[in-house]
């Protein structure tokens, strides 16, 4: 399978697959308190069984081309992951999303990750939206939709329930043309 550098640091994007599992259960285990502040990925993952369910779910996604996982590696070790939540290739939209472990913070490797695989999406598949969906609370996400030269849509208020409280929801978004036009700026 494939091993994308993102820079010089150690970081790769790599497939985030079910024989991965006792490596993503560590990797929850270690970020589970700070990652469910605001998402509930990963939460049924709690023996290696169940984190191989989950990663079998995305691998049935994938084949179904409805979804993907991928995981972020720092120095071999796995610290955060991105998917596509939602892949609609003949619709021509998609949903991205992220989660990271708390050391690995504060290096731009789910905005490099990303920028990754919104340029496939785009790039190969056709795709012409890409949307981020974050709690209005999680301030991390919506910077990395900034840094990804999102515009904001809107905000669904108190439309989620999450850990007893109602979150807005910001939802994000970049069209195909829009980031055509950014990558060419960036590139000269």
């Amino acid at each position: 399978m494939y091993a994308i550098s993102l820079g010089d640091d150690g970081a790769e994007l790599r497939p985030l697959e079910p024989w991965h599992a006792e490596e993503f259960l560590a990797h929850l285990d270690r970020g589970r308190e700070f990652v469910h502040q605001h998402i509930p990925f990963g939460v049924n993952a709690t023996d290696a069984a169940s984190a191989r369910a989950l990663l079998r779910s995305y691998a049935d996604k994938r084949a179904a081309d409805s979804g993907s996982l991928h995981g972020l590696w720092l120095d071999g070790k796995l610290v955060g992951g991105l998917l596509f939540r939602v892949f609609d290739a003949a619709g021509g939209t998609c949903e991205v999303g992220c989660w990271l472990e708390p050391a690995a913070t504060g290096r731009g490797l789910v905005t490099r990750g990303m920028r990754v695989l919104i340029d496939w999406a785009i790039d190969e598949r056709g795709i012409h939206r890409v949307e981020w969906c974050a709690s209005s609370a999680n301030t991390p996400s919506v910077k990395v939709a900034r840094r990804l030269g999102m515009s904001r849509d809107g905000v669904l208020r108190e439309n989620y329930l999450y850990r007893g409280v109602r979150q807005d929801t910001e939802v994000w978004s970049v069209l195909a043309p829009e980031w055509r036009a950014a990558r060419a700026r960036d590139d000269h």
